[in-house]
């Protein structure tokens, strides 16, 4: 008897998903997001206690002040920015390179160095013109405009790595549009988005892909 016939569009299928399993960085670990949860809700702590030790309303006071004022807590925001994010890089590159080496997969292949590109552009000219805010006189749109900033990088990344991270990048700029109209808990909308965000979806997605008995292959679309 012969051998029935493929499905054509079974086969098709088929070679759609490896192209897109080619194209795309598929192994970015749930246990990243979980650390660089952590890292954040840190940063807001120290932050909130730096604040109420130099300023009277903390935050809120801060917004409030003048560009000098600014200007002399700049030195500790920046050191504190630059280490969270740096803590959030190691963190992430710990779990996801395990998980990569997990999946026999490189990361720093062409997938995982386009996936890249994509979150660094608009954060630069993100981090850049926050920047710029805080030294000018719309401080109070900092955290709003990092949180809508970083929504929109996730929603460039989203091209190329698990679909997931779109709706992640939604909740940002939801969260960050919100902090616009309620300015004064900038601290409280940052823990939420870059904290309890960050810590959820990493969840979400250790036991849907990484966590062991339950996992299953990513589904990309289109």
């Amino acid at each position: 008897m012969k051998p029935a016939n493929p499905d054509p569009l079974a086969q098709l299928t088929e070679i759609r998903a490896i192209m897109e399993r080619s194209s795309r960085f598929l192994s970015l670990s749930g246990l990243s997001g979980v650390g660089a949860g952590v890292v954040a809700l840190a940063g807001v702590a120290a932050g909130h206690f730096y604040l109420q030790s130099h300023y009277p309303d903390g935050y809120l006071r801060l917004m409030q002040s003048s560009v000098q004022e600014r200007r002399a807590a700049l030195p500790f925001l920046l050191l504190l920015a630059g280490t969270m994010i740096g803590l959030a890089l190691l963190v992430a590159f710990y779990f996801t390179q395990r998980r990569t080496h997990h999946d026999g997969q490189k990361l720093w292949a062409a997938p995982g160095r386009r996936l890249a590109v994509a979150l660094a552009v608009p954060l630069v000219a993100g981090g850049l013109f926050c920047l710029r805010l805080y030294v000018g006189g719309d401080a109070a749109m900092v955290v709003p405009g990092l949180m809508v900033f970083y929504g929109l990088a996730l929603l460039n990344a989203s091209k190329y790595t698990l679909d997931e991270i779109r709706w992640l990048g939604l909740t940002q700029i939801g969260l960050g549009l919100l902090c616009m109209l309620l300015p004064g808990w900038g601290l409280i909308f940052f823990a939420l988005g870059f904290g309890l965000g960050h810590i959820g979806y990493g969840l979400v997605m250790y036991n849907r892909y990484e966590r062991p008995g339950t996992a299953r292959k990513p589904v990309v679309s289109s």
